[in-house]
């Protein structure tokens, strides 16, 4: 073929919206496309793929080309998608996936099923191995729908639809936040792939290497803000699955320049949903040696299957784990999350922090009866006075289940001395396939 044919197919090629969107992900001018030419039926594959670095990291991405035939499935696009997992598994990169297509070239039958199923096949090998984002631009409907949830995190733009359900049954953006199939909701697709973009630097190549450091900043520090937003690097959280489990926060975060994990518990009984949601979040975490920090203010589980994914969650983490009670840690919610379900490296609290095996009124009632012989109305500040003398993180540290008390001001040096001095933990684990919790 002469070279003004070839110039011509990459101009096609070039014009299409897959291929803008690529360009806009990847660092100006370092795409590389894979397997640019490749035909399905009488056209191009309806899938643009290829590598490239964002923020200087390598990447590995696919976007599904809607101006061919609607970015159809099909086995051209099929054997990309396995080529490009392939290289990513050889190479330790992470792979970005955008997401919008019609559907499938039914016509391929059989064919079309297998290509999928192998596909899906090294997307799980890979899970785990190297960091996986699902963006979700347009239809993502049918297998679709299951390779993009099967990522680490999904990235959802207003117009775009997500389901299963072929004919786009619950298939909308508040749906899926509320269900937490989506981590970061976008706008639309410009900013979806701006929020794809800004997750990369959080995220480490594989899971053999550690996410990069960047420059320390200065917490924000503002009167008023949660915690968390006082500890940790200014501008540095990332906020992930807000519209799902309302009694957990899950953050991506800077702590003096190094990336970490946050689990924020909001008070009272975790729910399922708020369980589950810490769980994956941990596990994520723990595959890729992102160091956990959970700060703990949690009264019980409304949920036992939620808690116990959560409590294994904790449990099998090699991962770094700190651990600060901020507030109440009672009962099951102090072994998921402080203590020895959690086996936690280093427990941390604030001056005003609780521990108790039960909530602090039956504490009051079983431990000094005499002190709750008190009219109804009043036996809620008995109760609090009580904790305050008995159930203290001081009594806690006396007797070995907390490591150091700080006030807030104090903390955030004492989480940075803590990283630093487990940087190079090292936990030997049985020999076992997989957790079955």
């Amino acid at each position: 073929m002469s070279i003004e044919k070839i110039n011509a197919a990459r101009e096609q090629i070039a014009s299409t919206s897959a291929y803008k969107t690529l360009t806009e992900f990847f660092d100006e001018g370092s795409f590389c496309e894979l397997d640019a030419f490749v035909k399905s039926g009488d056209g191009l594959a309806e899938v643009t793929a290829g590598s490239g670095t964002v923020e200087g990291m390598p990447v590995y991405a696919f976007a599904q080309n809607s101006d061919i035939s609607g970015g159809a499935l099909s086995t051209a696009q099929a054997k990309k998608l396995k080529k490009l997992y392939s290289l990513a598994l050889k190479t330790g990169a992470p792979v970005f996936g955008f997401y919008s297509s019609i559907g499938g070239r039914l016509k391929e039958g059989t064919d079309l099923l297998g290509g999928c199923g192998e596909v899906l096949k090294l997307a799980s090998k890979a899970s785990g191995v190297v960091p996986q984002v699902s963006v979700v631009l347009g239809d993502c409907l049918g297998t679709n729908a299951l390779s993009a949830v099967s990522a680490d995190f999904v990235i959802m733009s207003e117009k775009a639809q997500l389901s299963l359900d072929v004919t786009g049954k619950n298939a909308d953006l508040d749906f899926n936040f509320s269900h937490g199939n989506v981590a970061i909701k976008a706008e639309d697709s410009a900013d979806a792939v701006a929020q794809a973009r800004n997750l990369v630097p959080y995220l480490p190549s594989n899971n053999l290497v550690p996410a990069a450091e960047a420059e320390a900043n200065e917490p924000d520090g503002l009167s008023g803000k949660c915690i968390v937003s006082k500890l940790v690097d200014g501008g540095s959280k990332l906020r992930l699955f807000e519209g799902f489990g309302d009694n957990t926060r899950v953050r991506l975060a800077r702590l003096n320049g190094q990336v970490v994990g946050v689990v924020r518990t909001t008070g009272g009984k975790l729910d399922c949903k708020s369980a589950q949601k810490a769980a994956k979040f941990v596990r994520f975490c723990d595959a890729f040696s992102i160091p956990v920090i959970t700060f703990a203010d949690c009264e019980g589980f409304e949920c036992l299957k939620g808690a116990a994914k959560l409590t294994a969650a904790y449990a099998e983490a090699t991962t770094i784990k700190i651990s600060v009670i901020v507030g109440k840690a009672i009962g099951s919610a102090y072994i998921a999350l402080a203590g020895t379900g959690a086996n936690a490296d280093v427990v941390y609290a604030l001056p005003d922090a609780v521990v108790s095996p039960v909530n602090t009124e039956a504490a009051a009632f079983i431990m000094s009866p005499d002190t709750m012989n008190v009219p109804a109305t009043e036996q809620k500040a008995v109760a609090d006075k009580f904790a305050e003398e008995n159930l203290s993180a001081f009594n806690a540290a006396q007797n070995g289940y907390i490591d150091g008390i700080f006030a807030e001001e104090e903390l955030r040096d004492a989480l940075v001395s803590a990283l630093d001095m487990l940087a190079g933990k090292r936990v030997p684990t049985v020999a076992k396939k997989h957790s079955t919790i």
